[in-house]
């Protein structure tokens, strides 16, 4: 992989062999950040789970304190009172068939799809479609709803889904390089104890393993996980 040369320079600058505190890797992380844009600061968190086995299949969403700082795009598809909802609270897209018939026609200028349940009949027709690009709505990270309105408003204010992939690592992001200090520790703990409560029983040994942190466009900070938990 060909990297840039202020990547290079910035991991230059990292031990990739010490595990910083928590607070020293959000300032290493940050000083290293200095594209023209805002760059996101990104978590990854290895767990001792096995994805395979579904009692170990981590999916669940949680509310950030601060948001992550960027702006969601929300596609409601209902009808009657849970579209008007879903419009009062801010929704991007709202509607039924006409996007429906946009999404099957590879329409993707979205990051979330919220549904009422009535419409997953038609909605799972695309799975080939939305299932490739995480658009398909799933009652696990609650994007299935008869509360349309509450969710998209929690969805605003910094709800995310957090879910393992096949090699047990969660990967979320925590907020931007702009936030303060205290605004990136308060999330990531925040996602931390989130997870630490839905350890799965049937976990053998460490079940948080490893943690590393990230701008968008800089290196991998290893985090102390005892300044974490």
């Amino acid at each position: 992989m060909k990297r840039s040369k202020r990547y290079k320079e910035a991991l230059s600058g990292v031990d990739r062999f010490m595990e910083y505190s928590l607070e020293k890797a959000i300032d290493v992380v940050k000083a290293f950040a200095t594209s023209k844009f805002d760059e996101t600061v990104e978590m990854a968190i290895n767990l001792g789970v096995n994805p395979k086995h579904a009692d170990q299949n981590i999916r669940l969403t949680t509310s950030l304190p601060h948001g992550t700082g960027k702006k969601v795009r929300i596609l409601v598809l209902a009808k009657g009172a849970m579209a008007k909802e879903g419009k009062e609270m801010g929704a991007d897209y709202v509607g039924d068939d006409e996007y429906l018939q946009k999404l099957s026609g590879g329409w993707d200028e979205i990051d979330i799809i919220v549904a009422t349940p009535d419409m997953m009949p038609k909605l799972g027709k695309l799975g080939r479609i939305l299932g490739p690009k995480g658009l398909m709505p799933n009652p696990k990270s609650g994007t299935i709803t008869q509360q349309v309105g509450k969710t998209v408003n929690e969805i605003k204010a910094g709800r995310i889904e957090l879910r393992v992939d096949k090699n047990g690592i969660v990967h979320t992001a925590v907020g931007k390089c702009s936030f303060n200090n205290e605004e990136l520790r308060e999330n990531i703990k925040s996602i931390i104890s989130t997870l630490m409560k839905v350890k799965p029983a049937a976990v053998k040994g460490t079940y948080f393993k490893k943690l590393t942190l990230s701008s968008t466009m800089g290196p991998g900070v290893k985090v102390d996980k005892a300044t974490v938990v």
